[in-house]
């Protein structure tokens, strides 16, 4: 049973005994954060799901956990992770009594904390997020990669506030404060590094079927391209680890992409210039390019002509 609580208490002190977590939600989210608590030598004792297939598959995996309801794990544990789908986060909380002193966090990266979980705060639990910067198609994959990625920690309680840094470390993992009201900013931020990615691809593939190629061909040719620039980034940062025809202040070049594209593919081209703006600020940051000739690319990237 759960440790007694009594109001203005917490049960996030390490000095009165290891932390008993539990789950509310075993999808690929909820089951990586299990199986990496679990391997970093932590407590996961109780989940509950609206499947019940999988809560068993995901207790299954973890030594010591137990499949029960919602509730139970809310009266069992001292600290609970509601990795439900987003839409389901407010109604969970709102839906089971919690006890104060309690932590009861949510793992979105866009939901509002306080205001998802203000049934839990108003009972005296202490609220709060944890949102690792990751993908979770395969939760054995994502659990053995968490190493290293970044965990988005914010808590207005000190206790619950420290207890979540102290397990993104015990993960090995980097951690980032956000201040309430800067969810929604901060997941569209991350959408530029995950989906993005996969659409910026959709659109080179979609350029490589134009004269015959295959999806599967552009992407194996690509991968290698976009793999190299990850790394200049990660060596130069964005601006100086930029490449392209921007970056070198090659007009011609830039000139020749935007006069490539089909008369009836408006959007794609839309879709290039866009990008194709974005690059000059970093070009300048860099200092590859000067004000005459950011002036340049963006005239022929609207008229689709040099500058004579």
């Amino acid at each position: 049973m759960s440790r007694h609580v009594t109001a203005g208490t917490t049960c996030l002190n390490p000095a009165e005994g290891p932390l008993r977590i539990g789950f509310i939600g075993a999808g690929r989210l909820g089951t990586t954060l299990g199986l990496a608590f679990h391997r970093a030598g932590l407590q996961v004792t109780a989940v509950a799901s609206a499947s019940p297939a999988s809560a068993r598959r995901m207790a299954l995996r973890l030594p010591g956990c137990e499949t029960v309801d919602a509730q139970a794990v809310a009266d069992r544990v001292d600290l609970v992770f509601i990795t439900t789908p987003d839409t389901a986060i407010a109604p969970t909380a709102q839906g089971l009594r919690w006890r104060p002193g309690m932590g009861v966090v949510h793992c979105s990266g866009a939901t509002d904390v306080d205001a998802a979980l203000s049934a839990a705060r108003n009972e005296g639990a202490c609220v709060g997020g944890f949102h690792p910067l990751q993908t979770f198609a395969d939760p054995e994959a994502a659990a053995r990669s968490l190493s290293g990625c970044t965990i988005t920690v914010e808590a207005r309680d000190p206790a619950l506030d420290g207890c979540l840094v102290a397990l993104a470390t015990r993960l090995g993992c980097a951690v980032n404060r956000l201040p309430p009201g800067m969810r929604a900013r901060y997941h569209a931020a991350a959408g530029y590094g995950s989906q993005f990615i996969n659409v910026l691809l959709a659109e080179a593939a979609r350029l490589w079927t134009t004269w015959g190629a295959s999806e599967a061909e552009a992407v194996r040719a690509l991968l290698p391209l976009a793999r190299g620039t990850l790394a200049a980034i990660e060596a130069l940062g964005v601006a100086h680890g930029m490449p392209g025809p921007v970056s070198r202040g090659d007009l011609k070049t830039v000139q020749q992409h935007v006069t490539s594209f089909d008369e009836g593919d408006s959007q794609g081209l839309q879709a290039y210039r866009l990008l194709c703006a974005r690059t000059v600020p970093l070009a300048l940051q860099r200092g590859a390019i000067d004000a005459a000739m950011a002036a340049s690319i963006q005239e022929t990237l609207t008229t689709g002509r040099l500058k004579p």
